[in-house]
């Protein structure tokens, strides 16, 4: 007994062991197989697209340069019967990814090997060239495990030294050189032959400018002869009509003189006219209100001079009654002074020696008052001394000298004054 397996065509199914030990095995693709119980063994494998990313970070090209590629790879087991045999030995009763890693390390080896051996312009510039290369290198050894290379396209190329980046700039300079240069050329060349179609054009123009030049020479010419009969006849008939009407304008302007001499002389009648009128004219609108305000200002002037003439007048009365108050008013204090002045002297005459005392005395206090005016500014007097009756005896000392130095100074002896002599004992 036994069962019928069936796979899709993305499958194929392997089907080993049998009667007697025998060793035979069945590849069906997209079919089915009898398998019978305990005897055979079924086992599946994909037929399906596996994508792979090969990736080799970091590997040194032939001139050093540390480069980090990345492809895209498809690849597929073999349906071939040879070749899906050695899939099977290899695959069978792995997973997909089991799968994968073992191509994918295959791929990134040859990868590997093969970016040691190029230079980095090789590799970025001619990516299909490159990865043709990988395809041809690493299709033997993949092959040998029944897996098909279907396709292999580099997907990026970079570096972490900004070398590509500086050779992109170096080509984008190139082209861009080139590129003016070719813009610079085909400018050179267009000039170039617009101005050789405009000489031509020139030189075509020039030439029908000059046969048009030639006929219409030819036809002024004609034209001049043709003209200077009819002018000559025209000069003719011109001349007789002109000098006909001469004869008739000269007519006319001695009728036209005549006339202007009748309206010149009742142009001049009406001119004295006129003038006769103007003059009245001025005088009673120039003249007569001109004599009228000369009048004014005249009469006006005198007013001004008569107010002014009064006016000064007064001011000076009123100075010179200001100047006598004034002299009256000097003349009785001096007045005054002079009798309190007689009276004083009359007093001191009369008193004699105690009036000039009481003249001292007065002015004492005066004096004292200048002296010690500097002082008032003083806020403390320390008089230092090392006895306590010190600063007695100096104020006694300062009245003792005090009728001295009035004496020198107004010749009056206060000494004989009975008071100061009784003070004077008393401190004695």
């Amino acid at each position: 007994m036994g069962n019928c397996y069936t796979v899709g065509p993305n499958e194929a199914l392997v089907v080993s062991g049998g009667c007697c030990g025998s060793d035979q095995k069945t590849y069906t693709v997209g079919g089915w197989a009898w398998a019978w119980w305990l005897l055979t063994d079924i086992q599946k494998i994909t037929l399906e697209i596996m994508t792979l990313q090969p990736k080799c970070e970091d590997v040194e090209t032939a001139e050093g340069v540390a480069l980090t590629v990345t492809g895209v790879a498809q690849v597929k087991v073999m349906t071939d019967k040879e070749l899906l045999s050695l899939a099977c030995e290899q695959f069978l009763g792995k997973s997909v990814m089991e799968i994968k890693g073992v191509v994918l390390q295959t791929l990134e080896g040859h990868l590997r090997s093969i970016l040691g051996t190029l230079t980095v312009e090789q590799i970025y510039q001619d990516r299909d060239q490159f990865a043709s290369l990988v395809r041809e290198v690493a299709a033997p050894d993949v092959g040998r495990m029944g897996i098909e290379i279907l396709s292999f396209t580099i997907k990026d190329v970079y570096d972490k030294v900004d070398y590509l980046s500086s050779l992109g700039k170096t080509q984008t300079a190139a082209v861009q050189r080139d590129a003016d240069i070719g813009v610079a050329e085909a400018e050179r060349d267009a000039g170039i032959r617009e101005a050789e179609c405009k000489k031509e054009m020139m030189d075509v123009k020039f030439l029908a400018d000059t046969k048009m030049a030639d006929s219409k020479r030819e036809l002024e010419m004609q034209k001049a002869s043709f003209n200077q009969e009819v002018n000559a006849k025209k000069a003719e008939a011109q001349l007789a009509y002109e000098l006909q009407a001469a004869k008739e304008q000269q007519k006319i302007r001695l009728e036209e003189i005549e006339i202007e001499v009748v309206q010149r002389k009742k142009q001049i009648t009406i001119e004295e006219k006129e003038i006769v009128r103007t003059d009245k004219e001025l005088i009673a609108t120039v003249k007569r209100p001109a004599e009228a305000e000369a009048y004014k200002m005249q009469q006006l002037a005198e007013g001004q001079k008569v107010k002014k003439v009064l006016t000064a007048q007064a001011e000076a009365e009123k100075i010179r009654r200001i100047g006598e108050a004034e002299a009256a008013s000097i003349e009785a204090v001096g007045k005054a002074e002079a009798e309190k002045m007689r009276m004083k002297a009359e007093a001191y005459q009369q008193y004699g020696e105690a009036a000039k005392t009481a003249l001292v005395l007065e002015a004492l206090p005066k004096i004292a008052g200048k002296v010690a005016a500097p002082l008032a500014r003083t806020n403390e007097i320390v008089i230092l001394s090392g006895e306590g009756s010190r600063v007695t005896g100096e104020v006694n000392r300062l009245l003792a000298e005090l009728p001295v130095s009035v004496n020198a100074l107004t010749g009056v002896d206060l000494s004989k004054i009975p008071l100061l002599q009784k003070m004077t004992n008393a401190q004695a």
